[in-house]
């Protein structure tokens, strides 16, 4: 078993669970989406992007890729839940939650994206 793979897998299945886990629930209720998940979900990301830097296939392209738009997806709505929380005046009303939660759901998305790649990738690693 390849150690490395392992810790590659586990952070990639990770980021797309604590961004699911932020993202789902009703879009409008700030008390479904924590901000600390939100957060937990940029420091994996973060984590899966810098473990993708290495690899310089077409696969590895494509998933750097993947976790260049999770990231920067996950960091602006970061930034705008910071925004809302502090220096808007009404704080984080129903309008406000849906569009960082939007912007999760973006970045769900590209993790999906990833997750199906590293699948895809160990199957073809399996008949080789």
């Amino acid at each position: 078993m390849n150690l490395e793979k392992v810790v590659f897998s586990f952070v990639v299945l990770l980021a797309a669970t604590l961004n699911f886990g932020f993202f789902i629930g009703d879009l409008g209720d700030p008390a479904l989406h924590s901000p600390w998940e939100l957060y937990a979900a940029v420091v994996v990301n973060v984590i899966a992007l810098v473990l993708k830097f290495g690899d310089r296939t077409q696969m590895g392209a494509t998933h750097l890729a993947t976790s260049l738009v999770a990231c920067l997806q996950l960091l602006t709505a970061t930034g705008l839940l910071v925004f809302f929380q502090s220096v808007q005046p009404d704080g984080l009303t129903r309008h406000a939650i849906s569009q960082v939660v939007s912007l999760s759901g973006g970045a769900l998305l590209a993790n999906l994206v990833s997750l199906v790649l590293l699948v895809v990738e160990t199957i073809s690693f399996q008949r080789r």
